[in-house]
């Protein structure tokens, strides 16, 4: 025989199954409020991006603009996360695209690349806010390699990617056409419109992905623009103030931890790299190094940062191990009461790095953290 519930436990679950009731009717009344699809969105008779007037007459055109408008508004959180995120970063991409002369409207690109993230990527290589490759990145003067990648940093990242699409439109002469190139290539672009005899963005067979690319942008120039009128409401305590911080110049001799820059602006390192999106890993190599620091922190940063660099270096000396015979990356973890992972931090290695006696190795039993300021 099955074992009877007890009056106590019937309740119990009753009031379970109340509760998930109830949360579900609330979460469905707040969905339907603000996310009925099926009623009031209309797209508008007359649209233009970047001055260009798109072709609303055409019924594909409207089909097009119809289903990306739908696809976004359906993702109501990332929607709210473009409208918070916006107010941290347009000022400066609107400020950039008024001093070369560009259209407003490339602002929203970003969004339609990344969300307005540093380190979104792409499985065919493209990173950061522009979601740039590397070699179009390192054409216009970034620096992208294993220590840094200057495309994760919206200061640096903008104007090079601005001055590409201005470069792009003077080749292909609209705008529609220059994003269309930014998503899939100049080359590519160019040969499609060869083959199908068309300079018209809107009447190009293009891969799926740019066919759908400038009408995901107008999509999210439709919605930012007018965010009450599709039941967005986001008031400013809610909105991501914009990044404020110091800057410094520095020269340096040595490769040093990133965590001696944070301990030098009396910061975390979590800080730093969140404010330098573009320094990758733990460590910053040697040479000339502008660094974005905690606001009111620059002034004596050099002087303190000059200051752990050389107890660091002085510490680093007495803290080489020499691989012995035997031993392994686990066993000299085991041996000095290390995580292995620091280890490997440490000396810039992965867990694949082969490791032979007479080797090597820099080891802190204390951590960096027990280097005074």
């Amino acid at each position: 025989m099955k074992p009877r519930l007890t009056t106590t436990q019937k309740m119990s679950m009753a009031g379970v199954v109340c509760a998930l009731a109830v949360l579900l009717l609330t979460v469905a009344s707040a969905w339907c409020q603000g996310a009925d699809l099926t009623h009031g969105v209309q797209l508008p008779d007359q649209m233009a991006l970047c001055g260009e007037a798109v072709p609303m007459d055409i019924e594909q055109v409207r089909e097009r603009f119809d289903k990306e408008l739908l696809l976004s508004l359906w993702d109501r959180p990332q929607v709210v996360l473009w409208l918070k995120r916006a107010p941290r970063y347009f000022p400066f991409i609107e400020k950039q695209l008024k001093a070369l002369g560009l259209p407003d409207d490339l602002k929203y690109l970003p969004v339609a690349e990344s969300a307005l993230r540093p380190h979104a990527g792409s499985p065919k290589g493209a990173m950061g806010f522009w979601q740039l490759m590397p070699d179009t990145a390192r054409n216009y003067g970034l620096q992208v390699d294993s220590d840094v990648d200057e495309r994760r940093n919206v200061y640096l990242s903008t104007p090079a990617a601005l001055t590409y699409l201005k470069a792009l439109h003077d080749e292909f002469g609209s705008w529609s056409l220059a994003l269309a190139a930014y998503n899939m290539g100049e080359e590519g672009l160019e040969a499609e419109a060869l083959a199908q005899d068309t300079k018209n963005y809107y009447h190009l067979y293009l891969p799926l992905e740019t066919q759908r690319f400038v009408f995901r942008i107008l999509s999210i120039k439709l919605i930012l623009s007018r965010p009450d009128a599709y039941g967005f409401e986001i008031d400013a305590q809610q909105q991501y103030k914009p990044q404020v911080f110091d800057s410094a110049e520095v020269d340096l001799f040595k490769e040093i931890p990133i965590q001696l820059i944070a301990k030098a602006s009396h910061t975390y390192f979590k800080t730093i790299k969140d404010l330098n999106p573009h320094l990758r890993g733990h460590y910053v190599r040697s040479g000339h190094l502008r660094v974005n620091l905690p606001a009111g922190s620059a002034k004596g940063f050099n002087s303190r940062l000059k200051k752990l660099a050389a107890q660091y270096d002085r510490t680093l000396k007495q803290r080489i191990y020499v691989v012995q015979n035997g031993d392994s990356l686990s066993t000299i973890a085991e041996k000095f009461d290390v995580p292995l992972a620091a280890i490997l931090i440490w000396n810039r290695i992965d867990m694949k790095h082969l490791i032979h006696p007479g080797d090597r190795l820099i080891l802190y039993p204390e951590r960096l953290g027990d280097i005074k300021q």
